[in-house]
């Protein structure tokens, strides 16, 4: 029996094992969905999107421009990584083909099970290999995680696999902080992430200065060697914004599109809170004037309509600031509504789903920080300090998927402290409630 029960959990604790087990979802999820649609639509409809659309420009001999498949020149819409990606597949399987699309589909179902990697490790370190295990199963297993390699030809998966290694890179340069060799990989492994997903960038200042922080509390640490990172990361962004100051002669460090998005979640249809005409602000209707002016001037109109109209209406903004935190956590501005009303099981999946692994977070930070652990400052920044980038735009499921292996690493280590403080009540009829009862007689 004993040697049945180490199998088992062998098994449960095995790294290998989880990471088949969620790619094997994953492409599992993949594979049911592409039978539902015609061979001849799936390429070129997925890819019907920035990062796609990009992709085929610089195939094509045009270079990183046109967003929308009409050509409008240089853009810097995206940062490079993931269209030079999708590029790269277009290259070698065809553009817009469905073989195109499996492979990119594939690449990001390896990205998304590959961020088990790095929560496994950051989850033993901190709490130990059952927390671990926990934590990487519930990501293995966790439906947006499942879902999102099939349904977004975009960065999505291969940012929630650079955001749990930076949380793991992390805590190993805060126990290492010694060697210069690791600020140095640090820095890289940030310029590539700024790169990707320049969302992740708001936790830069934390995550090194928290190592930068621990370092000079156990090795006394001089600030040569995190300048020395940070300086590397913003090298790796150098030749990208020296391309964007040719091509639009202003500085454009990352990304050009933050004007729209804020535009989008803050505009005059929000100004009486009734959706009359005109409709809501959608992107195809204002990258319809970004064909007709350029994306130099569309951006710097929609960044003042939008600066205009958070001033003038700060309190219709705190209003749409909390709408889009309950849509970031949940999925929808209205999630119980929803789910009360809705006849889809996956949609109600999804909303509790989410909800719990909000919930899971704020509880792991409150565990940790209950334990004095040091590890609470870079586990709670990720679900504090990341969304607000999405508070004040605006917010879509997806978008909280580079967090959310940190998110469910954090609902594990909830869910660790809470299975240990349970195990301490003592049970009906065993000893210690016995001499309890007796002391309170």
């Amino acid at each position: 029996m004993n040697g049945v029960r180490k199998a088992f959990q062998r098994a449960v604790t095995s790294l290998v094992l989880i990471v088949l087990v969620a790619l094997g979802a994953r492409l599992g999820f993949a594979w049911n969905q592409e039978r539902k649609i015609p061979r001849e639509v799936i390429g070129e409809a997925s890819f019907e999107n920035e990062a796609g659309n990009i992709g085929y420009s610089l195939v094509m001999g045009k270079g990183f421009s046109s967003p929308f498949r009409k050509e409008t020149g240089p853009t810097a819409w995206l940062t490079p990584v993931y269209p030079l990606l999708v590029a790269g597949v277009f290259r070698v399987f065809g553009i817009f083909t469905a073989r195109s699309f499996f492979t990119v589909v594939f690449l990001n179902a390896l990205f998304s099970s590959g961020a088990c990697i790095p929560i496994f490790f950051a989850g033993k370190k901190i709490c130990g290999l059952g927390t671990a295990s926990g934590a990487a199963w519930l990501w293995a297993l966790f439906p947006n995680a499942v879902m999102m390699p099939f349904e977004w030809v975009w960065d999505t998966c291969m940012a929630a696999l650079l955001g749990a290694v930076l949380l793991w890179a992390t805590l190993e340069l805060a126990d290492s902080p010694q060697r210069v060799r690791n600020w140095c990989g640090y820095g890289l492994l940030w310029g590539f992430v700024l790169m990707t997903n320049p969302s992740l960038g708001s936790l830069l200042p934390f995550l090194l200065g928290w190592a930068a922080y621990r370092g000079r509390g156990t090795a006394k640490l001089s600030l040569a060697k995190p300048a020395l990172a940070a300086g590397i990361a913003i090298l790796c962004c150098v030749p990208w914004t020296a391309r964007n100051y040719a091509v639009f002669h202003r500085f454009v460090p990352l990304r050009s599109n933050f004007p729209l998005e804020l535009y989008m979640g803050n505009n005059n249809n929000y100004a009486t809170r009734q959706f009359v005409w005109p409709p809501k602000i959608t992107k195809e209707r204002e990258t319809a004037r970004y064909f007709r002016i350029g994306e130099t001037a569309f951006m710097e109109e929609e960044k003042r309509k939008a600066v205009e109209f958070i001033r003038s209406h700060p309190g219709i903004e705190v209003e749409l600031i909390g709408e889009r935190f309950v849509a970031f956590w949940t999925g929808i501005a209205e999630p119980l509504q929803v789910f009360k009303i809705t006849d889809s099981v996956l949609v109600r999946v999804l909303l509790v789903t989410n909800t719990l692994t909000a919930v899971g977070a704020l509880a792991g930070i409150l565990a940790l920080a209950g334990k004095h652990s040091l590890h609470t400052f870079p586990l709670a920044v990720y679900p504090v300090v990341f969304p607000w980038l999405y508070y004040v735009t605006h917010a879509n499921l997806r978008y909280r998927q580079p967090i959310d292996p940190v998110n469910l690493l954090l609902a594990a280590v909830a869910t660790s402290v809470a299975w240990g403080l349970l195990r301490r009540i003592p049970g009906p009829g065993s000893p210690e409630a016995t001499k309890m009862a007796v002391a309170g007689n």
